[in-house]
């Protein structure tokens, strides 16, 4: 008896075809991916540099604990409550002694304007969640940009994003980003 043999199949050309759309769906395809934090970090300082003396006033303590409790200057908060207390604390409409000085400052476009001289101080424990901590520093950054949207309104009569490049940075004088971000640190449980 014979041993009968059984055809092959050239599957050369399906192979070729397989990558070819392994290809196309890769090259077409969104592949989301987390989104992080934009923040330009400040060039480094010279070493013989003493930074400037705070006044208590100026400064807007923000700490979030391991438990995710937030305090505004010492005081339990809610995180909804956030954006007004930043903006109320960097634009001190009312130039209340507790809240932060101002500096007049010339700003090409806008004339002599008051400069908060306030700093959001925010400090966090290792334990934080990534998501309380995003939404803090989601809530601080929106106070930042609508009070430049406000601003840019109220002076050229359009929205923030709308401005040219001169216009934005005269905002960006006007109402700077003053966020410090303190090192994280072990403080244990809620208080």
């Amino acid at each position: 008896m014979s041993k009968k043999s059984t055809p092959g199949l050239n599957t050369s050309a399906m192979s070729d075809i397989s990558f070819l759309l392994l290809a196309f769906f890769l090259m077409v395809s969104n592949i989301n991916t987390d989104m992080g934090i934009a923040r330009r970090l400040p060039p480094p300082l010279p070493p013989d540099f003493t930074p400037p003396e705070v006044r208590e006033r100026n400064i807007f303590q923000v700490k979030i604990n391991r438990n995710d409790r937030i305090l505004f200057n010492k005081e339990v908060g809610d995180i909804s409550l956030l954006k007004e207390r930043a903006k109320e604390f960097l634009g001190n409409p009312q130039d209340l002694p507790n809240l932060p000085q101002k500096e007049m400052i010339d700003i090409e476009f806008l004339g002599t304007y008051p400069v908060s001289k306030g700093v959001i101080s925010l400090q966090n424990d290792r334990g934080t969640s990534y998501d309380t901590y995003f939404r803090v520093q989601n809530e601080l950054t929106a106070a930042i940009n609508e009070m430049r949207d406000e601003l840019s309104r109220q002076k050229f009569s359009r929205p923030y994003k709308d401005l040219d490049q001169a216009h934005m940075d005269a905002i960006d004088k006007a109402i700077p980003v003053a966020i410090s971000e303190a090192e994280p640190k072990n403080t244990g449980g809620a208080k």
